[in-house]
């Protein structure tokens, strides 16, 4: 399938498991993709084993400079980008108490203050077109109230939510779509590697389909929001959770 031919994608986070498998989808649809993480070693390492266009873009996203001139840099190579996948890794859980002023900010930083940077560094050239696709990856704390994730995520990623709900209704008239996917417990996350198996078996109990979602199912749901399929949909959030979390 190629319904993205000729598109030009940005994924951040793009270390990670989850992201990483929404780059080879885009890539499987034919669109060309800038793969930007803060782990340069990681990129490097990736970009060799992956079929299609890309370019690795090391960056911390949280920085407003450092975003311009990673778009500058991937505009540059690839060409104006159509397609935005925000898709910073939740970290592991932190309780208020331990969560300090310095933890707090890095956490919104990279979940928050990424997805603002790098939607206002693109969103311009989008409108010029007439045409865009942003998806913002939520943790399900931005629905759970942070029960299992900490209140500085859940924080983050409400915000992210209203984030794309604005920026929906902002750009809906240029064309330009702005969804979410909420994203539940996933194989090989941050989140669930370090558990023990009483831990995993816990947590599997409370997911009514009884497993983790695999990263190719969450990428799934991204490439259809990113598609010219999803052209009618803007301020939508996606569950893609198991059924932990239904409405």
């Amino acid at each position: 399938m190629t319904m993205l031919a000729g598109k030009t994608a940005v994924v951040t986070g793009a270390a990670g498991p989850a992201a990483l498998a929404v780059v080879r989808g885009l890539l499987e649809d034919g669109a060309q993709v800038a793969l930007v993480d803060p782990d340069a070693m990681r990129l490097d390492s990736l970009v060799r084993f992956l079929r299609g266009t890309t370019v690795a873009v090391p960056c911390d996203s949280g920085d407003a400079d450092a975003v311009r001139e990673a778009q500058q840099k991937i505009e540059k190579v690839l060409g104006p980008v159509d397609i935005l996948v925000n898709a910073v890794e939740a970290p592991p859980a932190s309780r208020i108490e331990a969560t300090d002023p310095a933890q707090w900010r890095r956490i919104t930083a990279a979940h928050l203050d990424s997805a603002f940077y790098w939607s206002r560094a693109v969103i311009p050239a989008m409108r010029k077109r007439g045409a865009g696709r942003i998806v913002n990856v939520l943790s399900l704390a931005a629905k759970s109230a942070g029960a299992d994730s900490g209140a500085a995520l859940a924080a983050a990623h409400g915000g992210l939510a209203a984030l794309t709900f604005a920026l929906a209704r902002e750009t809906a008239a240029q064309g330009i779509t702005v969804n979410a996917v909420a994203a539940g417990a996933m194989e090989g996350s941050s989140a669930i590697e370090p558990l023990n198996e009483a831990q995993r078996r816990q947590l599997l109990a409370s997911i009514p389909v009884g497993r983790f979602c695999k990263p190719e199912e969450f990428a799934y749901a991204v490439r259809f929001l990113a598609s010219p399929l999803a052209a009618f949909i803007t301020g939508e959030i996606l569950d893609v959770n198991g059924g932990v979390q239904m409405d």
